[in-house]
């Protein structure tokens, strides 16, 4: 089959092993194909609040779930409920024969720090804070609540 725009759109490049909200967030707000964002929290915590679009898939069956209903070649944005989470529920993936697989680095509280869309029981009925219309001063709290000793 000839595709007239073939060659027109550059392909996407490789998604990184690690991404932030950021990166996500941009991917989405441009419309960019062909990924999928995995929840491996616990259904319930999962039902309370989410990134919006994202797919419960808890840690116990995630393997058996994604191998049945995602295509081992597809882009996969992946987080817990922390970092070392994510990380062993993408190593479980990657083992399981799945290519393109990025750890969203702080989870769905990096996600709400830079606006970013959510859905789920609690999200709906929790009423807009002062900063959430407030890029930098959404910005300035995530730094904050995020600094770590070193």
């Amino acid at each position: 089959m000839n595709n007239p725009i073939s060659g027109v759109i550059p392909p996407q490049p490789p998604i990184d092993s690690q991404s932030n909200a950021h990166e996500l967030k941009s991917r989405l707000e441009w419309g960019e194909p062909a990924f999928t964002i995995l929840d491996v929290r616990d259904r319930m915590v999962y039902n309370d609040g989410h990134i919006m679009g994202a797919m419960s898939m808890p840690m116990d069956k995630l393997v058996e779930i994604a191998k049945n209903t995602i295509a081992p070649s597809r882009d996969i944005y992946i987080h817990g409920d922390t970092d070392e989470e994510t990380a062993q529920a993408a190593q479980q993936l990657r083992s399981a024969g799945f290519e393109h697989i990025s750890e969203l680095k702080g989870g769905l509280p990096a996600w709400k720090a830079i606006g970013g869309p959510t859905e789920g029981i609690i999200e709906s009925q929790t009423p807009a804070g002062a900063d959430d219309y407030n890029v930098v001063a959404r910005m300035q709290n995530h730094a904050e609540t995020t600094k770590k000793d070193v």
